[in-house]
């Protein structure tokens, strides 16, 4: 028998394709992760991958992509608590794996999103799993605060728990494999656009919380994973490819590594 192997996809937005690359990687390894977590674009792959979506399937479906495939601008964004909406990446995501509850799931999974009531990670792991990978993708100011589970206002998990692993290691997993697309984000040229000036303000954040519970969990984390993306924006709708490619190559360099960690001693 194997180890429970556990895979945590963090957020990264068009650098999350990367999480993609990595899982057909793993797939012609022969690796499959007995359970995953994500958190924004992380929640939205391992939703899709766990909900039945190939990873080749995936490439197709986001390659060529742009952002009013995956947006629609609100009317009313003031009275709506944000620029737009994630209605047609959701519709997208319907294509690929259907309306599907979390007991529905070829993979256990679950993902994480930010309560803004309470100010604290929840996480999400009852109910349809789109809505909830919706919900863990909703960048504040960016995107209306979704309702899901009870909560009135939910927004993006990466704010407090860029890569989910503890939620990993309270699922049973027994090695966990982290990869985390965004690494340090604090040193970046920011822009004098209010709504970038307010990503990077998120990014700066982020990243700083994600590194302290990054170095307090390597204790039971096997592995911390960065592909080398460089300086790829994560909210740009450009490189899909490129991501895709470098995730891939990430998968190749540590399916070793992986398989290692996951044969019983």
């Amino acid at each position: 028998m194997s180890k429970k192997f556990g895979l945590a996809l963090g957020s990264g937005g068009s650098r999350g394709v990367a999480h993609i690359g990595f899982l057909q990687a793993l797939e012609e390894s022969g690796l499959r992760p007995d359970l995953v977590t994500g958190c924004s674009m992380g929640a939205i792959v391992g939703a899709c991958y766990c909900g039945g979506a190939s990873p080749m399937e995936m490439r197709d479906a986001v390659l060529n992509l742009n952002l009013t495939d995956l947006v629609s601008l609100n009317i009313a964004p003031f009275r709506k608590n944000g620029l737009m909406r994630l209605n047609k990446a959701r519709k997208r995501m319907a294509d690929l794996i259907g309306e599907k509850t979390f007991d529905d799931l070829d993979i256990p999974f679950q993902c994480v999103a930010t309560d803004l009531v309470k100010g604290e990670t929840v996480v999400l792991k009852e109910g349809n799993v789109l809505d909830a990978a919706i919900a863990s993708s909703s960048i504040p100011g960016a995107f209306t605060p979704a309702e899901f589970g009870g909560y009135q206002m939910l927004v993006d998990g990466g704010i407090l728990e860029r890569v989910p692993t503890k939620e990993l290691k309270n699922m049973g997993a027994e090695a966990i494999v982290a990869v985390d697309v965004l690494g340090d984000l604090t040193e970046r040229e920011p822009s004098g656009q209010l709504m970038n000036t307010l990503l990077r303000v998120i990014d700066i954040m982020d990243t700083h919380t994600t590194m302290n519970k990054r170095r307090a969990r390597m204790r039971y984390v096997d592995l911390f994973l960065e592909p080398e993306l460089g300086s790829m924006d994560q909210y740009s709708v450009k490189n899909l490819a490129f991501a895709y490619d470098k995730g891939y190559e990430l998968g190749v360099k540590n399916c070793g590594a992986i398989r290692k960690l996951v044969e019983r001693d």
